[in-house]
Order: C-alpha cells, then structure tokens, then sequence
C-alpha cells in the first residue's frame, strides 16, 4: 500500500493536538453555558432587589433607627439615643388611640358598602350590555381623578356653609349640617370620597373574576332550576371567595395608609387636619402632624412601625378567616 508523504517544509501538526485544542474550546463554552444558565436569573431580577432596596428596605431601616432617637425637624444632623421612649410615648398619648379608632371606623364604614356595591355592579356588568365597554371607562373613571381632586371637590359638597348637599337637604326640611365638626358625620363624609373613588377599581377585579367562572356551572345550576339570584349566591360568590378575600386586604392596607381625604376634607387648614377635636384624625394625620407641623421624627416614625404592626396583624387575621372559610367550604 502506497503512502505519502509531506511536502519538504509542510507544517505537520502535533499528535492529538487539533483534538486537544477542540476539547479546551468546548470546555470553555460549556463552563460558560453553565455559568450564564445559573447566573442569568439572578442578573434578571437584581433590578427590582436594587429597587426595593433603595426605596423600600433603605427607608424602612432608617426609619426604624429614626424612631429609637430623639431627631428634630430643625437639627435632622443631631440625634440623641432614647430606645423604646418614642413607642411608650405614643402609646401613653390618648390622641393616638383615637386615631387608631378612627382609622380602624372610617375603614369598616367605607370598606363593606365599597366592596358589596362593587360585587353588585360586576354582577350587572357581566351581563352581555350594550357599550359594555364604554360603561366599564364609566365606572373606572372616579378611580382615574387624584386624590386631592376628589377631596376638593367633596369638601365642597360637604360644606357646612353653602354645601351642595346642605342645599338639597333644605327641601327635605332638613337643617343645615355640619358635616366636618360632626363625630360621626365626618366619617361618613370620608367614607362617600373612599367608596366613590374605589368602587370602580374593585369592580372590575370582580368583573374579571366573574368571567373566569366556567359557564358549565352556570348551565348546571339553571337545569337544576336555579334562578339568577340562587346562581349569584351558590356559583359567583363561592367562586370569588379567593378573590374578595384579595379586595379586603387591599382596602384594608389602603385604609390604614389613609391620608388625602381627611386631610383635605376642610379644604386643607393647617389648624383643621383631623378636626378640632381629631374627630376624624387618622394615624397618617396623626403622623404627619408629629413630624411636620410639631417638628418631632423619633415619635413620628415610631407610628409608622406602629403601622405597619397594625398591618401585619390585620394581615394574618385576614389569612385565618380565609383559611377557615376555605377549610369550611371544602
């Protein structure tokens, strides 16, 4: 058998070189591989940590050791170490205790109204109804005009001298109100500029729900000889259990963080916030008037982790009803 041989000055590779190189290449590549698969999540959702870190976990933090000194609005440089003092001080005031009731009113009153009228208008909206989306933009609107909109508008409405509603009472023979100075006039007040601005919002997370329900369901419950009525009690409320425990979580949260409405409710004087006699103060009035207007931050931030107390424990009693509920229903 003939063989060949290289031409005079021809470059003769190595033995197993080609090969060795080949092998360092695709040992590289696939470390590569290997790193970019376990490093990309990562890398994906650093951008939200980054985030949160800076404007959720940062303050929260600082908040915190702002609320064991003692910090001056005029001397934010200067702080003085005072540990637990800021919390016993708020807790022995009685004016925060009256701002926890209120909060805790306004919330029930506005809540329960807000989230049955709600259910009832995502009932009519699923319904096959001509322009169903020109009435959806309509029922969304409220939630779409700004906080301080609403409130200026409304004090307009509630005002004792002058008020729209003041005038239209007058022909029931009803006698001027003040509706701002009243204890539990004020809360109502409050209440109407909550359940106008959220029904709609909580409306159509119901709408939403209401159309993810089988229509066999449906179909099943109307051959057994079930009415409309009967379907809405025993198909769309069980089936939107999970989803108005989420509204009352929500609304919850948002009632606590209560802040526009009573302070702009007297058109926002400094000397009104919350009534003269806090008859509708909230803890984030109460707050603000700690740090802002009195210049106090220790105490002021020991509300804020106040707060957020308040919130996690509502937040687990909210968790035990709902895992009660779905243990019962089951």
């Amino acid at each position: 058998m003939a063989t060949t041989t290289p031409a005079r000055g021809a470059y003769t590779p190595p033995p197993g070189g080609t090969g060795a190189a080949s092998n360092g290449r695709g040992t590289w590549r696939s470390r590569l591989w290997r790193f970019d698969d376990k490093a990309s999540p990562y890398a994906y959702i650093a951008p939200f940590f980054l985030i949160f870190g800076a404007f959720g976990l940062y303050p929260l933090l600082y908040t915190g050791w702002i609320a064991l000194h003692r910090v001056e609005m005029t001397s934010l440089d200067q702080s003085q170490w005072v540990g637990w003092d800021n919390f016993a001080k708020i807790l022995q005031d009685s004016e925060f205790w009256t701002a926890v009731t209120n909060t805790f009113v306004i919330g029930v009153i506005s809540t329960v109204p807000q989230l049955l009228v709600a259910l009832g208008l995502a009932h009519l909206l699923n319904y096959k109804l001509r322009a169903s989306t020109f009435w959806r933009t309509i029922i969304l609107t409220p939630y779409a005009t700004s906080v301080a909109t609403a409130a200026l508008v409304f004090a307009l409405v509630f005002r004792a001298d002058g008020g729209i509603l003041n005038w239209v009472l007058h022909f029931f023979g009803a006698g001027n109100t003040d509706w701002a100075e009243g204890e539990w006039t004020s809360k109502i007040a409050i209440s109407v500029i909550i359940i106008w601005r959220w029904t709609g919002y909580n409306a159509l997370i119901y709408l939403a729900a209401m159309q993810a329900v089988p229509t066999d369901l449906y179909e099943a419950a109307s051959i057994d000889g079930a009415s409309r009525w009967q379907q809405f009690r025993k198909v769309t409320i069980p089936s939107l259990r999970p989803t108005i425990l989420f509204t009352i979580v929500i609304s919850t949260i948002g009632s606590m963080q209560l802040f526009g409405e009573p302070l702009l409710l007297q058109g926002g004087t400094l000397g009104s916030i919350g009534g003269s006699e806090h008859q509708y103060e909230t803890l984030s009035i109460y707050l603000f008037n700690y740090g802002w207007k009195l210049g106090h931050l220790g105490p002021a931030a020991a509300v804020a982790w106040a707060m957020l107390v308040l919130l996690l424990l509502i937040a687990l009693i909210n968790w035990i009803v709902g895992r009660f509920v779905r243990k019962s229903a089951a």
